[in-house]
């Protein structure tokens, strides 16, 4: 198994970097120009992002390293390799900080919005005082923690 943990700690690099420039666009980019939108607007937009979003390519990249992730921790520690503090730190950044957050906060918000009118009140008010604010403040931990997980990764290919 110790032959294994360079290809699979290059595949979690791969992974946690998708996922971070999935997350850092998000946080830079998307919500603010779809906060300059009105609100029926944005959020018909991002309900479109979140059903085209639901692709096996973004499965492959999020469960897949998730995977990964679980299988680095495990191994981190049951080896006595130099890499297995960053084994285990980037994926435990990657499992709590960025699928933990998403299946808590990001998805239940992404739910809730999907089941409301666009041009409704509720769906005006739930995008600009919990959308607009509380989905992309986590969408902040989640880039974090991906970018965390990703300089583990490679830190611990590095001492692989």
């Amino acid at each position: 198994m110790a032959g294994l943990f360079p290809l699979l700690i290059f595949s979690a690099v791969i992974g946690a970097g998708i996922n971070a420039g999935l997350f850092f666009i998000f946080s830079v980019c998307i919500m603010g120009a779809l906060g300059r939108l009105p609100a029926e607007q944005g959020i018909a937009a991002m309900q479109s992002i979140n059903v085209v979003i639901l692709n096996p390519l973004f499965a492959l990249a999020f469960f897949g390293t998730a995977l990964l992730s679980l299988v680095l921790v495990a191994g981190g520690f049951m080896t006595g390799s130099p890499a297995r503090f960053y084994m285990i730190a980037g994926g435990l950044l990657f499992l709590a900080g960025t699928i933990g957050v998403t299946v808590v906060f990001n998805v239940p918000m992404n739910n809730a919005l999907e089941g409301l009118q666009p041009q409704s009140e509720e769906a005006a008010r739930l995008w600009s005082s919990t959308y607009l604010v509380d989905w992309v403040r986590w969408n902040h931990v989640r880039t974090l923690s991906s970018i965390g997980a990703l300089g583990s990764f490679v830190m611990a290919f590095r001492a692989a």
